[in-house]
């Protein structure tokens, strides 16, 4: 959902009061509304958002590894891959 940033409308001034060295924004003085998002698309999308279920203590060991425990996890599995995909190769490394 976008939502536009604009500002209030500015308050009516009298004219014995305009600062001249500082006057009200104006809503041509802005410019066109500038729209805030979410963190939007990637730009090359490569990850799937899945759900995984995993054992307590499994889970336990890679949160207390602290931040980024996700990609750790993506990391592991992809070594296990690749290690099934040499093996399976009879000793060759496939890339």
């Amino acid at each position: 959902m976008k939502r536009a940033i604009t500002l209030k409308p500015p308050r009516k001034i009298s004219a014995k009061n305009i600062d001249r060295n500082n006057p009200p924004w104006l809503e041509n003085m802005l410019g066109s509304p500038r729209y805030r998002r979410g963190r939007g698309p990637q730009r090359t999308p490569t990850k799937v958002s899945t759900t995984i279920r995993l054992d307590r203590d499994v889970l336990d060991f890679f949160r207390a590894l602290g931040a980024g425990y996700q990609s750790r996890i993506n990391d592991t599995l992809r070594k296990a891959i690749r290690r099934k995909l040499t093996s399976d190769a009879g000793g060759r490394r496939l890339r």
